[in-house]
């Protein structure tokens, strides 16, 4: 064990002394306590949505038909809607509209891509959402 993995004598790991490691962590937890509550559900819907997008073939680029999983964007989709329908009372109409319009496209792209059609409200996130058909 080299001098800088060796726990000084009559300390345990964590306790007395602060790590790097600690600090970042409490940097961490006061940068994202200056966030709005708003901007992280619209940054996870966001990600969900371009997740989504990529598993419904609609990434650009040669292997898109190669990363379509329709079974994953499903669930991704699903997600999203109840993320978006949940929060869209505390987020604001602003912001719950382009989320909505987002869900809405990929809701539509899923069932184009889909071989074997769902019925309507059947469809990912529909449960939430209602048809989109």
């Amino acid at each position: 064990m080299s001098s800088t993995d060796e726990t000084p004598t009559g300390t345990v790991p964590g306790e007395g002394t602060a790590t790097s490691a600690d600090m970042g962590a409490d940097q961490a937890t006061r940068d994202i306590a200056e966030v709005a509550a708003v901007e992280v559900i619209t940054t996870a819907a966001v990600h969900l949505m371009s997740a989504a997008a990529v598993k419904c073939g609609l990434a650009e680029g040669d292997d898109a038909e190669e990363l379509k999983d329709l079974d994953e964007a499903r669930k991704l989709i699903t997600a999203l809607a109840a993320l978006v329908v949940a929060s869209a009372p505390d987020i604001g109409n602003q912001h719950a509209r382009s989320l909505r319009d987002g869900l809405r496209s990929l809701q539509l792209a899923f069932r184009e891509a889909s071989v074997i059609p769902d019925a309507p409200g059947e469809g990912p996130g529909e449960k939430y959402t209602g048809s989109v058909v």
